[in-house]
This record gives structure tokens, C-alpha cells and sequence, in this order.
């Protein structure tokens, strides 16, 4: 890299030969003036106002303007004879810790390289006095012809200098800040923290200007003659802000997105009363009506079993009946064999029915239930025979 200044650097009575280098460049692109009518290119040219001459650089000098207009000449060499100590110096004057300075003063940023093998030693010492005190250097120098103030620190293995404005180049942020009182809510804060936290940290090796990629790209374009076409605007973000927390919430959520960490979770956290309306509203109400709807399937099954049961217990072929039928026949004809049939076959049957109302199956129990009502009426009807033919028998005797 060029240098741009030689000197040397008074850390007390060390001297340590440098030079001087600039650390950053400028990547802005830079246009011409045309004329639209032609293309014609726009030129500035140095005229003398008097003989309005246009004059080279080599005859162009510099003088300082007094207050009524005068001109008073000013050369090179009588700057060279001002006393003055900075002139090809880096003179330091104090070790102060870096957050003392103010970043409102940054301004250039230079290397500065050991100028020769015998400056290695001094510029090693130096840089490694700086690490170790955990310092930067406050320092004088003169360049472009005025005295300016610089910090020096340690960036990687070289000692760097940045350029700092004097403190009265300063100005004071009067009437800058918002007029009147404003509270800030906790929760307001807290959304800030959150909001913080998901954008995080930055890689800031990683940014770049995209505007400039953009200029590059449309140059690019208009050279080759193909036809460009207008970008797509983004969200303005020139509105106002109606609702701080609301704001605040979308842009936590809009950070996760494109970071690729909203989930299901962090999607519903902070959104609206919409959300929390649906979940209270639709998925409640799903689980609820098809619980519903299945304990009343279940209830109106229970039921239904139920009825079969009790059905099956209190038809006329119940036990109680046919004990009493059995009895009954068994008083009219005690002998008989036709009767016990039939009473055991209404007892089989009813054994039968029993167990299907049981199980709930309303088919089989309405069959068992005709066939126990048909053992008993023919269980009645024998009973009856016997009685009539008993009587027959008193009568003719």
C-alpha cells in the first residue's frame, strides 16, 4: 500500500520511524455531469477572475481571505517554518482507556508501518505496551496542513490511527431530543429485550452495500442494452406508529422468520386476541362436541342395553312367572310329564333370552322374548286341559 505522510512517532524519548497509510477506501460509485441535450460531458475549469484565463495547477497557489476580501498570500514554505512539533511527528501525550473517547470523534483511520529494520524493535515494544495496558494513546500530528488529534490502538499485529475531531468540533445535541415528557411501559421494554435477542449478533464481515450492488447491476444492464425493468418497492417505513407493542410483536416475529426460527410456538406468542379467539373458540368446541357426541352414543348404548336387560328380566317368562306357572301346573296335575316338559323348556328359553338381552342385541332378545311368551301360553294351555279333564272325571262320578 502507498503511504501518504513519513514521520515518525515520539512515545517520550523513542523515536520510532513510520509511515503513514490509509486503512479504509471509498467503494462509492461516482458520476459524471452531462449535458442531456448531446451527452456532452460537464467540466469545471479554473479561470482567474480577472484576466478570466483558464490557469494550470502549476499556477495556482493559495491565500487566505480576510473579512473586507483581501487576499493574503499564503506558500508552502511559510508553513514549513511554524514552529510547531507535529509537523512530521506523532507526538503522544497521554494513555487513556478506549472508552473514554468519544466515538462522536472518530474520524479517519490509518496504519502505521515501521519505516526501516530499526524501527521494528520500538514499533514491537510499543504495540506490545499498548495490549498489555489495555489502553489506546492519545496523540498530535500535522497533516494537510493543520494539526490534528489521533488515537492509536492495536488492531491485530499493526498499530492503527484514527483521525479525532478536537473536542470543540463538537457540536451539542440542543434541541435534538424529543420535546416533553414520554413514559416508556415495562412491557414496551420488555418487547425491545425480546426483539433485541432475536436479532442477536452480526457477522460484520457479512454486511455489504447493497444499494451500491444495485448501481453496479443497473450500470451493467444499461450498458448491454437490455431493458430495466423498475424494482419492486419494499414496505414503506416512513408511518406512523399507531401502536407501539403491536409494531414491537410483528417485528420479533418477522426477525424469527427470517432467521428460520418461528415455530408453532413463537408463531402464536404475542399475536393478537384473534389467536387466542380461535384456539378458545374452535378447538375447544370440536373436542367438547365430539366427547358429547360420543358419551351420548355411548350413553344412548348403555341405555339401550339397559332397556334390553330389564326387558329380557320382566317378561311374562320371567322367574317369578315361571315359578307361579310352574306351581300352578304342578297342583293341577302332579303327575303330569308334558307339563314339566313344558315348563323346562320355558325355563331353557327363558335362559336363553336372558343372556341375549345381557350381550344387547335387541333382535335376539325380542325372538327370545316371542319364544318364551309362546312356551307359556302353551304351558297355560296344558294346565287348562288338565283341570278340564279332572272335572270330567268328578262329574260322571
Amino acid at each position: 500500500m502507498r503511504s501518504i505522510w513519513n514521520g515518525a512517532i515520539s512515545f517520550g524519548l523513542v523515536s520510532i520511524p513510520i509511515k503513514l497509510v490509509n486503512a479504509t477506501e471509498n467503494h462509492a460509485i461516482h458520476f459524471r455531469q452531462i449535458h442531456l441535450a448531446d451527452g456532452g460531458r460537464i467540466r469545471y475549469r479554473k479561470v482567474c477572475e480577472l484576466d478570466e484565463e483558464e490557469v494550470s495547477g502549476g499556477e495556482i497557489g493559495k491565500a487566505y481571505e480576510d473579512a473586507d476580501g483581501t487576499m493574503i498570500p499564503i506558500t508552502d514554505e511559510d508553513l514549513a517554518q511554524l514552529p510547531l512539533p507535529t509537523a512530521k511527528t506523532i507526538e503522544i501525550v497521554a494513555f487513556v482507556p478506549a472508552d473514554q473517547i468519544d466515538p462522536l470523534q472518530m474520524d479517519a483511520a490509518y496504519y502505521l508501518s515501521a519505516n526501516g529494520v530499526p524501527a521494528a524493535k520500538p514499533y514491537t515494544l510499543l504495540r506490545e505496551a499498548l495490549k498489555r495496558s489495555n489502553k489506546v494513546a492519545v496523540a498530535k500530528y500535522a497533516l494537510r496542513g493543520r494539526e490534528r488529534l489521533g488515537m492509536l490502538r492495536v488492531v491485530d499485529d499493526v498499530i492503527a490511527m484514527h483521525g479525532l475531531l478536537w473536542p470543540d468540533e463538537i457540536r451539542a445535541p440542543e434541541g435534538v431530543a424529543p420535546e416533553g415528557d414520554v413514559t416508556v411501559r415495562d412491557a414496551e421494554l420488555d418487547l425491545a429485550d425480546a426483539l433485541m435477542d432475536t436479532l442477536g449478533e452480526v457477522d460484520m464481515d457479512s454486511l455489504h452495500d447493497d444499494y451500491r450492488e444495485a448501481v453496479e447491476e443497473l450500470i451493467a444492464a444499461k450498458a448491454s442494452g437490455e431493458e430495466v425493468r423498475p424494482a419492486e418497492s419494499g414496505e414503506g417505513g416512513g408511518g406512523k406508529v399507531i401502536d407501539l407493542i403491536a409494531a414491537l410483536e410483528s417485528s420479533v416475529r418477522a426477525a424469527k422468520k427470517s432467521r428460520g426460527e418461528e415455530d408453532a410456538a413463537a408463531d402464536g406468542e404475542g399475536d393478537g386476541g384473534a389467536d387466542e379467539g380461535d384456539m378458545a373458540e374452535v378447538h375447544p368446541i370440536r373436542k367438547t362436541s365430539s366427547g358429547a357426541s360420543g358419551k351420548s352414543s355411548a350413553k344412548t348404548s348403555g341405555s339401550a342395553a339397559k332397556t334390553a336387560k330389564k326387558t329380557t328380566h320382566r317378561t311374562p317368562t320371567g322367574k317369578t312367572v315361571t315359578r307361579s306357572g310352574g306351581s300352578a301346573a304342578k297342583k293341577s296335575a302332579p303327575k303330569s310329564t308334558g307339563t314339566k316338559k313344558s315348563t323346562s323348556t320355558a325355563k331353557k328359553s327363558s335362559g336363553s333370552g336372558g343372556s341375549g338381552g345381557s350381550a344387547g342385541s335387541g333382535a335376539s332378545g325380542g325372538r327370545s322374548a316371542a319364544k318364551k311368551t309362546t312356551a307359556k301360553k302353551s304351558a297355560s294351555s296344558g294346565g287348562t286341559a288338565k283341570k278340564t279333564a279332572s272335572s270330567r272325571k268328578r262329574a260322571s262320578a
